[in-house]
């Protein structure tokens, strides 16, 4: 593909991703941010396949690599904010039932 064509997709995600977190209320972001690790997956896949190429480039590898890493990251954090989420809604069973004993 042409290099001002990428550009422009990137530049045009760029744009569309901080309209999409700025517009969005702070009662939704951890939905989105779970909604972000699907396509952190697909982000994994495609840095796994750029980083076990065999085109013989050190910087693929390296560029690869650190994708990798970084969507790793990534999805990590995203279930562990999410998990944390769905924890604030669980029932605290155990503070009603001494509330109800008293």
């Amino acid at each position: 593909m042409d290099l001002m064509f990428l550009f422009f997709i990137f530049v045009l995600a760029a744009f569309l991703g901080f309209e999409l977190i700025a517009k969005v209320p702070s009662q939704l972001h951890t939905p989105l941010m779970s909604g972000s690790n699907a396509i952190s997956g697909i982000t994994i896949v495609g840095a796994l396949i750029a980083a076990g190429s065999d085109d013989g480039s050190v910087l693929t590898t390296v560029l690869g690599t650190a994708a990798v890493a970084l969507a790793m990251i990534n999805v990590v954090g995203g279930y562990l904010v999410t998990d944390r989420m769905l924890g604030m809604f669980k029932k605290k069973t155990v503070a009603k039932k001494e509330d109800a004993s008293s």
